[in-house]
């Protein structure tokens, strides 16, 4: 029990870091155009949105069925978090 409590409590720590880190460099978005409908689940359009309006390199998000064909046209690539995680890693190697 004490193994899988300090292992959950690693993540946590690690988690929060990846948070507090992408806070502070994270910038306010005006969205000022509306992309609808694009996706086919309400909920997801406004992170569509703040991606294309905020001018991002990557759109990251599990739910890659539905943002990859939406996203195509516009300047973003969407990833899966393992993969932006890897590019960051990458990134901050060099």
């Amino acid at each position: 029990m004490r193994f899988f409590l300090r292992r959950f409590l690693s993540r946590c720590v690690i988690a929060c870091g990846l948070i507090d880190s992408l806070v502070k460099v994270a910038e306010p978005v005006r969205i000022r155009f509306l992309w609808r409908p694009l996706l086919s689940d309400p909920r997801d359009v406004m992170v569509l949105e703040t991606a294309v309006n905020g001018g991002a390199d990557l759109l990251v998000t599990f739910n890659q069925k539905d943002f990859v064909a939406a996203s195509k046209g516009f300047a973003h690539e969407t990833v899966r978090p393992s993969e932006a995680l890897d590019r960051l890693r990458r990134h901050a190697k060099h």
